[in-house]
């Protein structure tokens, strides 16, 4: 995290760090944990683990080949050469998950499968393009006769040796039983489902997704699609605010529209904090400014106490954060949408990680060229929706120095959710930067698309 920069800040608003250390600092421990089966991808994928993981067999757990081939004693094949082929009679063949034969005797061989089990008295695989087959007559075919499939040759030609583990994948090379292969914290990703699959877990144990309470305020924000009547607008935080929660890795709750009245607001938070909702936190967009129908810090004294209120960024100045009586996180976002989303991805977002169990991130960073130019609030971080300059091929557009062109989405209004919607980067304007000139060097953070 940047240190923050020395520009004097409006009386009582907070450097976008001291917000968020504040609120990291708040949440205390993760959330419970709980096992979850590694096959069922939308229960596992994204979360952390709760503790190592550990395997539970080892991986591979036997010899296996590595190749189609011959299972052979490379003893055998020490004088083999392309133009002096040594013989070995093939006595059977391995295919994979069947237990093999033995090869008990010099000089011969056991046709076999990749991943097949390498049979005890052999040590090393042959692959089948260093072979030719031999018919019962005692024929030699051409000189790919050695095939992998089709009926099993009375002997094959092997035209050049084999060191003793060649082609050989050798038991527990990649994991050993009990090893502890991932440490607590790891997200789980496609690619540790297949190592917790493949080291013989069934499941694995990891911390709870967050239950976010979700509520919109206004006396004008009506739900979308219904009748806006004369004075309505639709309600864009609340369906936002769901999606960057199961973004961020948590379970939205619903808790629908309140209105600017005190009592309203209470009785919906209580509700999903107790019962049978018992949500791990809350998100309320709306009401959160100084406005006389701004009620939402009110009901956050109510439930618990407020531990800060309004930060030095743009958009999202007003934004109250606090806790219940046992602990449970409040936030309380601004209400004008671009606001909401912005102040999400800054306070909320790392919130929702912490309480999973994972490392608190922010978005992917990066350095840039802001192209248009830009007229900012001395004494607030600005972040500007962008829209990164792309080749056919749709890769970012970088300039010598590597750093990526963006330009300005659109009106950067609080309340324009079409520049947002087009948007793929957040700039970042300084607090001690007011004009921004077409050009300027700034950082950058990468959005989803």
């Amino acid at each position: 995290m940047t240190a923050p920069v020395e520009v004097p800040l409006p009386a009582g608003l907070l450097t976008l760090e001291q917000a968020l250390d504040a609120v990291l600092a708040a949440l205390g421990e993760p959330l419970d944990s709980e096992d979850v089966v590694i096959a069922d991808l939308p229960g596992a994928l994204g979360r952390a683990l709760a503790e190592p993981l550990r395997a539970a067999t080892d991986l591979p757990p036997w010899d296996n080949s590595a190749m189609d081939g011959y299972a052979v004693r490379a003893a055998d094949t020490t004088t083999a050469r392309q133009d002096g082929p040594i013989r070995l009679q093939i006595v059977g063949e391995v295919a994979a998950g069947v237990a093999p034969s033995p090869l008990r005797k010099a000089g011969t061989a056991l046709r076999i499968a990749t991943g097949a089990r390498l049979p005890a008295g052999a040590d090393a695989v042959v692959p089948v393009e260093l072979t030719s087959s031999v018919d019962e007559r005692g024929e030699a075919g051409g000189a790919r006769a050695g095939a992998a499939v089709g009926p099993v040759p009375a002997a094959i030609d092997v035209h050049a040796a084999v060191l003793p583990g060649a082609s050989v994948r050798h038991r527990a090379e990649d994991v050993t039983a009990g090893q502890a292969l991932l440490k607590a914290g790891t997200i789980i990703t496609p690619a540790v489902v297949a190592l917790a699959a493949g080291s013989g877990r069934p499941s694995v144990r990891v911390h709870r997704r967050p239950r976010v309470g979700v509520l919109a305020t206004g006396d004008e924000v009506r739900a979308s699609g219904a009748d806006l009547g004369p004075a309505g607008i639709p309600d864009a935080n609340g369906p936002a605010l769901r999606a960057l929660v199961a973004a961020a890795g948590g379970t939205a709750v619903e808790l629908g529209i309140a209105t600017d009245v005190l009592a309203d607001v209470e009785g919906r938070l209580r509700g999903a904090l107790a019962g049978p909702l018992s949500v791990d936190a809350v998100v309320v967009s709306g009401g959160v400014s100084v406005g006389p129908y701004d009620v939402v810090r009110a009901a956050f004294e109510r439930l618990g106490r407020v531990d800060l209120w309004r930060v030095a960024v743009q958009p999202g100045k007003p934004f109250a954060f606090g806790l219940t009586e046992d602990g449970k996180p409040l936030f309380g976002l601004p209400g004008n949408p671009v606001s909401t989303f912005v102040t999400f991805e800054l306070f909320v977002r790392p919130a929702l990680h912490a309480l999973a169990g994972l490392e608190p991130r922010r978005r992917q960073r990066d350095r840039a060229l802001l192209l248009d130019p830009m007229s900012t609030s001395v004494g607030r971080r600005t972040f500007v929706r962008a829209i990164a300059e792309r080749d056919e091929d749709g890769t970012p557009v970088r300039d010598a120095q590597g750093r990526v062109r963006l330009r300005a989405a659109g009106g950067q209004g609080s309340h324009v959710l079409s520049a947002l919607a087009v948007a793929d980067a957040l700039a970042i304007v300084p607090e001690d930067v007011g004009d921004v000139g077409g050009g300027s060097e700034l950082e950058m953070w990468w959005l989803e698309r």
